[in-house]
Parts: C-alpha cells; structure tokens; sequence
C-alpha cells in the first residue's frame, strides 16, 4: 500500500500536473542537451588487440562489431569463480532481447561481456532464457582495462578506480557499459563509458516504476528486493 496521500479535484490535480510538465520538459531538453555532450566527447584509439570466445567462435573487439560501425558493450558481473551471473545484472539483462533488431537497423550492435569462461555464460544464458550476444573476455585485459574487474593486488591496496574516481567498495567485479566505434578502415575507437548509477537508463523496469505512486519503493536498500527472475518464488 501506497502512505496516505493528497487527494485532490479533477481541476486541482491539473493545475499541479502541468506545473510538473513544465519540469519534465526542461529536463528533456537537459537530456537531449546532455546527449549532444556525450557525442561530443574525444575519442581513444583502441590499440590492444582484445580477443573474446563467444557462439561465434574467437573473436577481436573489432570482429564482434559485425557489419556496423557502432557498438555497445554492457559489462555483466560474473566473476570466473562463480556458477551464476549477478542479480542485479541479470536485473539490467532481463530488457535486452527485444532491442537487438531495432540497435541493427541504427548501426549499433549489442554484446554483453563478462570474464567467466564460456562454458559458464552460456549455461546460465540458458537458464535464463536469453537469446542476446554473450562473450568471454578472459584472459584478456578488456575487463580490466575498462575499469569493471580488478585484481587481488588492487583489491589489497583497497581502493581501485571505478566511476572515473578511487573507489573503496572492494568487489572483484563491478557494471558498467562502454561504446566504441568502428571507422572504414577498421580502427576500433573507445568514445564512452558509464558505471554505477550512470546504467539506471538502461533499465526498462525501472523506468516504469519512476512513474508510479510508490516508485522503486527500495527506501536506504537499493535492489535489496532484486532476484533472478526464475528465483521470486522462492
């Protein structure tokens, strides 16, 4: 149940809900103000030749690219030593299945990433039911190049670098999503990266909850709530 709110006339609730459209609407122009500055941004020359085992076999970053220029890679937690994937990934990868045909036809493809082994993507994969592009990255250094995976080493100095700051949260394995591009010649090009709360718009569900009475209802525990979809029942 939603707390005891203001219930008000069919007349008042308008005069309130326009005041609102009118933030809604200097926040999308923000938004699409903000989008501008993110194309914007220098681009990084990726030089590393990062290869990644997937269902196609051994691929280069630039191979998993396939015929398009753009790519976006969603950095999944699933730490080599684990059997599953995190929930909270799973959470963010429940939306994506539906989106590849419409990314294609925008010359984006779509991969997830994660340093476990193939073998252990693709049994989870199967559990879960999802049909989207999944590749290992071990053992190469692209988990730890974009800042997602760290080492022992740097977890003992206990500070690493995540969300583009020295970070003390002390966990093998973060999120993020990164994008290259992929110019005619085939020169691979880092242009963005995002962590931590910057992923909250890649999240359908969450999006629709913003607009309820009760919202993410997560109070100081956020995603405390979160399972994977085959485990609410228990």
């Amino acid at each position: 149940m939603a707390e005891p709110h203001q219930v008000v006339t069919r007349e008042q609730w308008l005069t309130a809900r326009r005041a609102l459209l009118a933030k809604e609407k200097e926040f999308s122009g923000l938004r699409d103000a903000l989008s501008r500055q993110r194309r914007d941004l220098p681009w990084v020359k990726v030089e590393k030749p990062y290869a990644f085992d997937g269902p196609d076999g051994r691929e280069t970053l630039a191979q998993l690219f396939g015929p398009r220029h753009q790519l976006i890679v969603y950095h999944f937690m699933f730490n080599p030593a684990d059997d599953q994937g995190c929930k909270h990934c799973s959470f963010w990868a429940d939306h994506y299945d539906g989106m590849g045909v419409h990314l294609n036809h925008r010359d984006v493809t779509f991969v997830v990433v994660s340093r476990a082994p193939l073998a252990k993507l693709q049994a989870f994969q199967q559990r879960m039911g999802w049909r989207f592009k999944w590749v290992s990255s071990a053992p190469s250094d692209f988990n730890y190049d974009y800042h997602v995976s760290f080492s022992p080493e740097a977890l003992q100095r206990e500070t690493v670098f995540y969300n583009y700051a020295n970070d003390s949260h002390g966990m093998p394995e973060r999120e993020g999503a990164s994008v290259f591009y992929k110019d005619p010649q085939g020169t691979v090009f880092h242009t963005y990266s995002t962590y931590a709360r910057g992923i909250d718009l890649l999240n359908g569900t969450y999006n629709f909850l913003d607009l309820t009475p009760k919202g993410r209802d997560e109070g100081d525990a956020p995603q405390s709530w979160v399972r994977h979809h085959d485990r609410y029942a228990d």
